[in-house]
């Protein structure tokens, strides 16, 4: 009995275990006169162009801005738009911040509401805590 090998293939199903990116492009604006832009300078001849090549799912585009701080904005395929200003950063902070944005999700950041972060319709095996359980206080007679 001979046995023969399968010819399947996986079928993509709407994104499901894939990865999706959710910044779709970056913006780096400059200024090369102005030295809050100094680092943004540094950075986009030395940083940028290895960050370009190790995402190649983002975008770059790079603009001067005369007389205006260093600016990177993000755009998200939700439409949305983030900007971080860095003026005055080093290098590596402005690579943090591009980083930051190229992980954002592009939503407005929420509070979580409810004192309480994880909810149960079971009580605590423990009971509930009071200060008067635990070791007894100590005593200062003399």
């Amino acid at each position: 009995m001979t046995l023969k090998a399968l010819q399947a293939t996986s079928t993509s199903r709407n994104g499901v275990g894939t990865f999706i990116r959710q910044c779709k492009r970056l913006d780096f604006h400059y200024c090369d006169w102005a030295g809050s832009s100094r680092g943004m300078n540094q950075f986009l001849q030395s940083h940028l162009p290895r960050f370009a090549a190790s995402h190649p799912s983002i975008e770059i585009h790079v603009s001067p801005r005369p007389h205006r701080h260093p600016v990177i904005r993000g755009h998200f395929i939700n439409g949305s738009q983030h900007s971080i200003c860095v003026r005055n950063l080093e290098m590596k902070d402005i690579l943090r911040k591009a980083e930051i944005l190229r992980d954002m999700s592009g939503e407005k950041a929420r509070r979580i509401r409810g004192g309480r972060v994880v909810g149960s319709l079971n009580e605590g095996t423990r009971g509930i805590w009071s200060p008067f359980h635990g070791a007894k206080a100590p005593s200062f007679a003399g």
